[in-house]
């Protein structure tokens, strides 16, 4: 500023005895400290309570959350995505109407606390709660149950749970494996941009928990249990065997050998594919199953004979 200067070296009024006993008081000192601690709790804990109010009390059946969403794309007002998905795709829906909501375009949310529509963000401009103590801003998820250990995955481009330390994600098969799979498992590209073989649900972003069978189709774990409690030890996708059969191979060799075909089909020769090594061959005919010359596996289909 033109005209005003400042003197740093500016004499300063001189302190009483006792106002120096008083700064140099170590009494005073840890008075004041203590009092500034006090205050800070205070303030802490005041505002940990307003960003607190209604924690885990408001939600959607697929989120605790404290905010609904406004859809880009119909102008509605849903709990969460799954929520819209669920509503437009139902089969009481036009077909020519129903689609999904693009998540990463959400733009305007609803405070569950007072009503206030406002710009994807996660505490509330009007009454400051906190809408959700997982937020993904890239994602506009908002969740209050953090034992889930969301995280979001940069190669899937959406969040996934269960932590990011007991994830990876694969390049190749597009998506995140348990961690225990990363030297193990077969990768099949796009291995999970597909419908669960048995419940027709999206497995990418399924929130239910998904597995890899050894052929490296993907399927959910309950899907998978449920066909064992079936009887069904099959891929649905490829026929490959989906656990190891080996012990069920020795059962079918002792039941063939206690039963012998009729003499008219002794010689009767078949071709088959082996399910599970895919070698192609010749072999005697049984009616309870023919086994594979090259991997003796039972798991085979006649193709000509």
């Amino acid at each position: 500023m033109e005209g005003v200067h400042f003197n740093h070296f500016v004499e300063q009024p001189q302190k009483t005895d006792r106002e120096k006993s008083e700064m140099l008081s170590p009494h005073s000192s840890n008075e004041e400290t203590e009092s500034l601690i006090l205050e800070l709790e205070s303030a802490e804990s005041l505002l940990k309570e307003v960003l607190d109010r209604g924690l885990m009390e408001h939600g959607c059946p697929h989120y605790r959350r404290r905010c609904c969403i406004r859809s880009p794309c119909c102008d509605e007002i849903f709990g969460c995505h799954h929520c819209h998905n669920e509503a437009k795709n139902n089969i009481s829906v036009d077909p020519k109407q129903s689609h999904d909501i693009p998540r990463q375009k959400v733009e305007q949310v609803i405070c569950s606390l007072c009503g206030t529509e406002q710009e994807v963000r996660q505490t509330c401009t009007n009454c400051g709660v906190c809408m959700g103590k997982y937020f993904c801003e890239a994602c506009k998820l908002y969740d209050d149950d953090t034992s889930k250990k969301q995280y979001h995955c940069d190669g899937c481009g959406i969040c996934r749970i269960g932590g990011h330390e007991n994830f990876f994600h694969c390049y190749k098969c597009g998506c995140c494996y348990s961690i225990l799979l990363k030297n193990s498992h077969p990768c099949v590209e796009g291995a999970m941009h597909h419908d669960c073989p048995i419940c027709f649900e999206y497995l990418f972003e399924s929130r239910n928990d998904v597995t890899v069978l050894p052929c490296g189709h993907t399927i959910h774990q309950k899907c998978l249990e449920e066909m064992r409690e079936h009887y069904q030890y099959a891929c649905p996708l490829c026929s490959k065997s989906v656990c190891d059969m080996s012990k069920v191979w020795e059962k079918f060799d002792v039941e063939i050998a206690a039963t012998p075909m009729p003499e008219p089909y002794q010689n009767k020769m078949v071709q088959i594919l082996c399910n599970d090594c895919g070698t192609k061959s010749e072999v005697q005919y049984h009616v309870v199953a023919q086994k594979c010359p090259n991997c003796k596996s039972y798991n085979t289909r006649q193709t000509r004979g």
